[in-house]
């Protein structure tokens, strides 16, 4: 069966790369095109994507050499920042080119699409702050991201040049960035790196997975103190992929205490009061973009990290 795809899409043709033969259909175009896995699926479904001039089922095992052909969806309007006061966002530090914030739990780093919840960006501009407008209009001077239920100190430029120059120091691996972590059970060796390229899980969307075809990720790890059931360690990123820190971990069979999404002990969780993984953007140093001297911001944990803490301590 072959169909003409719908005017006004975006048409993209190509052969489907060696890396990709063998791959079902719906994962190849998430791959191809960094879609989601099910947003893939619903692009398959619709006969908006065709192996050879055919459509195929999302199971359709593509080859390479086969010839794709797929109209993606015109992209969704970007969320827009909205003023919002956050309660708990604290400025530790701010000047004309950045602010350092200790960003609290429940709030993302920026507007996304199905967040309707606080977000640092909305939260610096309902004090006043003015962000630098370079990058995609809803996440304008952010040049790194913690996870919606990760604490801890985070930078946002204010001006252009702190922006252009940040971006690039975070891209060349000149930033430190340090995490507090408590993992379930006891590493072995206790100090070590883990070097495991990361992308998106093959069958969960939201989730992401070590792979082999990922992008390079390296975490270097030290043990700080151990207890009968966790370990809390001093974590230094070398990567900075999403979610980083909890897939390598729980590769490992050690996940972040209280993080269910990459398979905690709910048990565990519930016995330490946590309804979020215990992780902590504890330190981050680099050099300041205009005066080129080195900066450091440390954050203490919050009030729940700290309670699990003396918890496992008992």
């Amino acid at each position: 069966m072959t169909t003409a795809f719908a005017a006004g899409g975006d048409h993209r043709s190509l052969p489907v790369p060696d890396g990709l033969d063998g791959m079902r259909l719906d994962q190849a175009v998430a791959r191809l095109f960094g879609l989601s896995r099910t947003a893939a699926a619903a692009l398959v479904d619709a006969g908006d994507a065709l192996v050879d001039g055919t459509v195929r089922a999302n199971s359709h095992k593509v080859r390479a050499g086969s010839w794709l052909e797929v109209t993606l969806p015109a992209p969704a309007a970007a969320p827009t920042v909205v003023p919002q006061a956050v309660p708990g966002l604290r400025v530790v530090y701010a000047d004309d080119d950045i602010v350092v914030v200790d960003k609290p739990v429940g709030v993302a780093a920026h507007p996304s699409p199905g967040w309707r919840g606080p977000t640092v960006i909305g939260g610096l501009a309902a004090i006043g702050h003015t962000i630098a407008t370079s990058g995609a209009a809803e996440r304008q001077g952010v040049v790194h991201r913690l996870d919606v239920g990760t604490t801890g100190v985070m930078v946002v430029a204010k001006s252009e040049q702190a922006y252009s120059f940040l971006k690039r120091a975070f891209k060349y691996r000149e930033v430190e960035k340090r995490y507090h972590a408590v993992v379930q059970g006891h590493l072995d060796p206790l100090r070590g790196t883990v070097d495991a390229p990361i992308d998106r899980h093959p069958h969960h969307d939201y989730r992401w997975a070590v792979v082999s075809d990922g992008k390079p990720s390296i975490t270097h790890y030290d043990t700080l103190e151990a207890f009968p059931s966790a370990s809390l360690l001093d974590v230094r990123l070398e990567t900075g992929r999403t979610h980083q820190i909890r897939v390598h971990f729980s590769t490992l069979r050690h996940p972040c205490v209280g993080d269910l999404t990459y398979g905690a002990d709910p048990t565990l969780a519930a016995r330490l009061r946590l309804d979020r993984q215990w992780l902590h953007a504890r330190e981050l140093s680099f050099q300041h973009p205009r005066t080129g001297d080195e900066v450091r911001f440390v954050s203490d944990y919050p009030d729940d990290l700290g309670r699990a803490l003396d918890i496992l301590r008992d």
